[in-house]
């Protein structure tokens, strides 16, 4: 079943790296240079019901604006720089791992019990679980955001690796593009049911379209990209969602490389009876350096590796 998606980014002029955000929009008034005096006495009478309509229509239109981005982005003041997370000295272009802040090592899981520990905690936050058995609960909450281009965010502890590997590959002449990332409670309820509307106009009954639904498009709580470890990356040459995106170049790398860096592909082509989610040759989540070497050297699912080590 293809899912015939398209993947399309909208692109800013940015300069050598993607993961810059471009500085909010101001509007300076200065820049408007004010009718002479005589001018605006004789238009006054005449623009007024022009300028009070203008300024409704303006105003409305700027605080729906501003409550549709509210649902992605943290409230920024005008002109203030978002925190971009990067190693010291700028990213790596080496293809290397970066050295990460003191604290998040891979999870020692000895040292957890018996039971792979579903919640997160400074030791385990990058093996978190999350699918249909094991959604997120209520209260989760993301220590720190970094905020990437094109109005994208991951989890701050999982960026440096990221932007290692996409320097990595584009050192390679790659072109990998980032099309999805962190996603709102919200937005994946919003994404859920517009697969679940499309599904019941094709015929579905309401419980069938659902659970075809959610083999494509994780129910609200059981998304990774909510976690904020999980990233969408697709060629910039092809940007379809569907089994044609594993033959790209990009994605030919990043399969053979992503565990370099921690990550790992996160639904493999046989493994949705386990995941509850189809193959999908471009979504990849971070795990850390060394569970990412193992699952994929092993061509296991993060769910049976967390069976095994928990014993």
């Amino acid at each position: 079943m293809s899912s015939n998606r398209s993947c399309v980014v909208k692109e800013f002029p940015l300069p050598d790296r993607e993961y810059h955000v471009a500085p909010a929009r101001c509007w300076d008034a200065d820049l408007v240079s004010p009718a002479p005096p005589h001018r605006i006495k004789r238009r006054r009478r005449s623009l007024l019901p022009l300028l009070l309509l203008g300024l409704v229509l303006f105003g409305g239109g700027f605080l729906l604006g501003r409550a549709a981005l509210a649902k992605e982005l943290p409230a920024q003041a005008c002109g203030t720089p978002v925190s971009i997370l990067a190693p010291e000295g700028g990213g790596r272009t080496d293809g290397q791992m970066p050295e990460l802040p003191a604290g998040q090592e891979n999870p020692d899981w000895t040292a957890l019990g018996q039971e792979p520990v579903l919640s997160v905690s400074p030791e385990d936050w990058s093996l978190i679980l999350v699918n249909w058995e094991n959604p997120l609960p209520e209260d989760f909450s993301i220590p720190r955001l970094t905020q990437l281009a094109n109005g994208h965010a991951i989890d701050s502890r999982a960026y440096p690796a990221l932007q290692s590997m996409m320097d990595a590959a584009r050192a390679e002449g790659l072109q990998p593009t980032i099309c999805s990332s962190y996603r709102t409670r919200e937005k994946q309820e919003e994404l859920f049911q517009n697969k679940v509307q499309r599904l019941l106009a094709e015929g579905y009954g309401r419980t069938e379209a659902e659970e075809q639904a959610a083999m494509w498009v994780a129910r609200p709580g059981t998304s990774e990209h909510q976690a904020g470890l999980a990233v969408d990356i697709v060629d910039k040459s092809y940007q379809l969602l569907d089994r044609g995106q594993e033959n790209t170049a990009v994605q030919q790398w990043l399969m053979a490389h992503c565990a370099e860096y921690g990550y790992i592909l996160r639904y493999p082509t046989d493994k949705a009876a386990l995941t509850g989610v189809n193959y999908e040759p471009w979504h990849y989540r971070y795990v850390g350096a060394e569970a990412a070497a193992e699952i994929m050297e092993r061509g296991i699912c993060l769910e049976e590796y967390l069976a095994e080590i928990s014993g």
